[in-house]
């Protein structure tokens, strides 16, 4: 008797051992294939960041006035904001979908598969970078049509890529070591929480030269403040290294902490 996605991984399951490249590809199209079989999960969470662009650069549209800040459209400000936070929340989604594959029992089955473990992770990453890469693109395109504007050229959309995909990675390393170990929905706050308030415990809202007390504090040693000036630089000005070593740094070292954070969980799911 099968179950719905399990053909997905037949090739995998008939070479002994399988491989890791064939069966992370064989559950990244089944999480792929949720797209379309229940848009409802998805669009929501791509019309968040975009509404979120929107409400936040029309609220907001007189932060602008601030002496010194750096940019003449607050959608500029915005706009990155929302693209990275969106791509977290595609990462936190797949937190989501191994819970449900937990309780459903398929998650058993997929550890009995001759399925390398660490296509369990591998795959579900695949099919956040592409979930990811929808949300930039409907966010960035929003923007624009809204009046943002990419001053720093071609690089500003190679930077704000590269702070949505680290971000997103970050968000799915953390969502599955929560769902490998807490096994059910009790996980979906602190999934949610802890990738909001990280983000949103920055500069998120205005420039650190403007904020005061424990918020500043705070702000200045978070890493996703950095990762929040890799992704906003080439819609502030010119694209530089001084505005992209801090960010690229942060995304590898948040990447290396979640990951080993889920693959803990996931031996201790094996015990």
């Amino acid at each position: 008797m099968s179950t719905p996605g399990t053909h997905v991984l037949s090739h995998a399951d008939q070479a002994p051992g399988g491989t890791v490249l064939r069966s992370s590809r064989g559950i990244a199209l089944r999480g792929l294939r949720a797209i379309v079989r229940l848009p409802s999960a998805f669009f929501p969470a791509m019309m968040m960041p975009i509404f979120q662009a929107i409400a936040f650069s029309g609220t907001f549209f007189a932060i602008t006035k601030i002496p010194g800040f750096p940019t003449d459209r607050s959608i500029n400000w915005f706009l990155p904001l929302a693209a990275v936070m969106g791509s977290g929340f595609s990462g936190v989604g797949v937190g989501f979908t191994t819970i449900r594959d937990l309780e459903s029992g398929f998650f058993d089955r997929l550890r009995m598969a001759p399925v390398p473990r660490t296509a369990l992770v591998i795959g579900p990453l695949l099919a956040v970078w592409v979930r990811t890469l929808l949300v930039l693109a409907a966010v960035t395109v929003v923007g624009v049509l809204f009046g943002a504007r990419l001053t720093g050229g071609p690089m500003a959309l190679l930077t704000l890529a590269a702070a949505g995909l680290g971000t997103a990675t970050i968000g799915a390393g953390w969502s599955l070591g929560l769902a490998y170990r807490f096994r059910d929905m009790r996980a979906a706050a602190l999934m949610q929480l802890g990738l909001f308030n990280a983000i949103f415990l920055t500069n998120a809202q205005a420039p650190l030269n403007v904020m005061t007390g424990w918020l500043h504090a705070v702000a200045k040693v978070n890493p996703f403040t950095n990762i929040l000036r890799l992704g906003r630089q080439g819609f502030l000005g010119d694209v530089t290294w001084d505005g992209s070593w801090g960010g690229l740094v942060a995304i590898a070292v948040l990447t290396a902490l979640a990951w080993l954070f889920a693959q803990t969980g996931l031996r201790r799911l094996d015990a």
